[in-house]
């Protein structure tokens, strides 16, 4: 059995969900449901399957609801909040602003991911894949056959050693970044201040040769937008 390379996670959970209106009109995106429960509590489910103990939850729009839904869940992890109520951060200000608060690598999940896991956990797939000698940030790649209601032209390709570098324009690449990582504070060193993506420190960490993947052996639903709940839930429903 894997150990883990970390005992907590981050959930990012402040973004406003434009693409997901109007159902986030009312509602922060990772408490739309899908499946009868909200994208934020797969995601706690998940990591509470995989022994994963504490994660901090970065918030900012509609706030107040998303905190009093994390008061209700009664298992583990332990859920602390990264409040970004006056600013929002993005993704990398999120990780930067919350680095306090997390041990040295941690897991980063965005909130509105939903995934089956293969043969082990993801967590445990990260886990057993990591090196922190070579590595700023491990990331979870999906291959297009396994990435359900996705329409888009790639993110990144692999080598052989699995080091990471982005599509190039006009051209298809193989994999989708899944939104669930393994992060080093390395790769936060020297961060733009404010808001600003993980996509900053991910071009460094490539530049540098420490950005690393793996590919995902389970199945992914892009759930970014309300068309694709339907298609999700009968996936999920034919088991």
């Amino acid at each position: 059995m894997t150990s883990l390379a970390s005992d907590s996670a981050m959930i990012l959970a402040a973004g406003i969900g434009k693409r997901m209106r109007p159902l986030t009109a009312t509602q922060p995106k990772p408490l739309v449901r899908v499946a009868g429960r909200p994208l934020i509590d797969h995601c706690l489910d998940k990591l509470a399957e995989a022994g994963v103990a504490r994660a901090v939850v970065n918030v900012h729009y509609l706030a107040d609801a998303l905190e009093a839904h994390l008061k209700t869940r009664k298992k583990p992890p332990q859920t602390e909040i990264s409040d970004e109520r006056d600013q929002l951060l993005e993704t990398g200000g999120g990780m930067v602003k919350a680095a306090g608060l997390l041990p040295d690598p941690f897991f980063c999940i965005n909130s509105d991911n939903l995934w089956l896991d293969g043969p082990r956990d993801v967590f445990a797939e990260l886990s057993a894949a990591w090196d922190a000698n070579r590595m700023d940030a491990l990331l979870l790649l999906v291959p297009h056959a396994r990435a359900m209601n996705y329409r888009g032209e790639g993110d990144f390709h692999l080598d052989g050693w699995g080091r990471v570098t982005r599509r190039k324009p006009g051209r298809i690449a193989p994999f989708i970044y899944s939104g669930v990582q393994l992060v080093s504070h390395r790769l936060l060193r020297d961060a733009p201040e404010g808001a600003f993506s993980t996509n900053v420190l991910w071009q460094r960490a490539i530049e540098e040769e420490r950005l690393y993947g793996i590919s995902h052996n389970g199945v992914w639903f892009e759930v970014g937008e309300p068309g694709a709940i339907a298609p999700t839930e009968e996936f999920l429903a034919r088991g």
